[in-house]
């Protein structure tokens, strides 16, 4: 496989520390002529962001940026930019390989460095299988832990490796001792649409090239050339921002599906009639502590114009308007709206409430699929309650205006 022109860019993020160095290392090995670019924020208390650039050799360069606005992320987003356009327009670099500091999530970089007019050819998300749940069940706010990337990041370390793990169609995963069939379960139901690379996978050889004829009539085949390794090929296979964007937002997101293996379980429940917010409000504690991971969109009665994205991970739970259903908008508005949204309402699309749905998504070992669908269909309206009519849900209790700030 040929390295593209120009200078090809891979993102390597991930919380997992030591498989995100050992994929970053397997990279450098395999291609000749590649570089890391890695933003150290730990040093950000002292008002700098280090910046350091190495093969597989060492170190070649180092610097430091200032802090933007009190903010390390900030930094390195006005840094990045301008490093990749130097190391491209001093050549001989074939691969700049981006190394994201631990917390700092793939997407956000990947749009600034497109942004920037430079190429992004891959994102990875380095992960050991063993460490899955464990971060996936970690409340702890990464302030606790030194992994801040501003003095106001109130993210927590499960949210961070969720995002981390499910924007990237690439996983680089470690050879872990410690991972049993249920960790690696975990992993694939997480993110079954992910391709992914073991960091340990060797190279294979090419195939032979055609055999030539030597000076005294013999044929001599010419020398195997080695093919980069699948992790390479990976970094190198090309990346859509817009469609990587579309893929996480949550009208047209592309969610796990029913699945069942190895004590994982994911559970895919859609219903066409809203939530009562009242109701609803009371289970959000239990629903959330239900899975390792949920997320999704859901519908409340007294709310019918607004989609709501669910995003629960590490017993905490994120409810926030993302806009209005394709439903309630006048026809006018339509060509305004993305045509994978359109797409994605319109293979779902009910003859009485459109695009409005619930479409929620759990997954966990021990997963209690039984108690968590009743414990969901009890937060719907009754019967008698949906005969009402939109009016008269209108005017149930507003209980989620206190968590949606209103």
């Amino acid at each position: 496989m040929a390295v593209p022109p120009g200078l090809p860019v891979v993102i390597v993020g991930g919380l997992h520390a030591d498989a995100r160095r050992a994929a970053v290392a397997r990279l450098l090995a395999d291609v000749p002529g590649s570089v890391v670019l890695h933003h150290d924020l730990a040093t950000a208390a002292a008002g700098t962001v280090v910046r350091t650039i190495r093969d597989a050799s060492g170190i070649l360069d180092a610097g430091e940026a200032p802090l933007v606005n009190d903010c390390a992320c900030c930094a390195l987003r006005e840094d990045l930019v301008p490093e990749l356009e130097r190391l491209r327009d001093t050549g001989g670099t074939r691969l700049a390989v981006v190394e994201l500091w631990d917390s700092v999530e793939p997407k956000a970089m990947a749009e600034v460095v497109t942004a920037g007019g430079l190429t992004v050819t891959g994102v990875i998300t380095a992960v050991d299988p063993a460490l899955v749940l464990p971060y996936l069940g970690n409340g702890d706010d990464l302030a606790d832990g030194g992994l801040a990337a501003a003095a106001t990041d109130q993210r927590t370390v499960a949210d961070t490796f969720a995002r981390q793990l499910e924007y990237a169609p690439v996983l680089a995963v470690a050879d872990s001792p410690e991972a049993d069939d249920e960790d690696r379960e975990l992993l694939a139901q997480l993110h079954p649409t992910a391709r992914q690379v073991r960091i340990g996978q060797d190279l294979m050889p090419e195939a032979a090239e055609p055999s030539e004829p030597s000076g005294d009539g013999l044929t001599v085949p010419t020398p195997r050339r080695r093919a980069l390794s699948p992790l390479a090929q990976a970094a190198l296979a090309g990346f859509d921002v817009e469609a990587a964007a579309a893929a996480q937002h949550p009208a047209c997101a592309l969610l796990p599906a029913e699945a069942d293996a190895h004590g994982v379980s994911t559970l895919v429940w859609s219903m066409r009639r809203p939530f009562h917010p009242e109701r609803l409000y009371a289970a959000l504690e239990d629903l959330t502590c239900a899975a390792a991971r949920s997320r999704g969109r859901f519908w409340l009665a007294d709310k019918p114009d607004t989609l709501f994205h669910w995003d629960a991970a590490g017993g905490a739970l994120c409810v926030e308007s993302t806009g209005p259903w394709l439903a309630s908008l006048p026809d006018a508005a339509w060509d305004m709206v993305p045509p994978v949204r359109r797409a994605a309402a319109a293979l779902d699309w009910h003859p009485e409430h459109g695009d409005r749905c619930q479409h929620l998504v759990f997954t966990s070992p021990g997963l209690d699929r039984d108690g968590l669908e009743r414990l969901l269909e009890s937060c719907l309206l009754t019967d008698a309650e949906y005969a009402a009519g939109p009016d008269a849900w209108q005017r149930l209790p507003h209980a989620f205006d206190t968590l949606l700030e209103v």
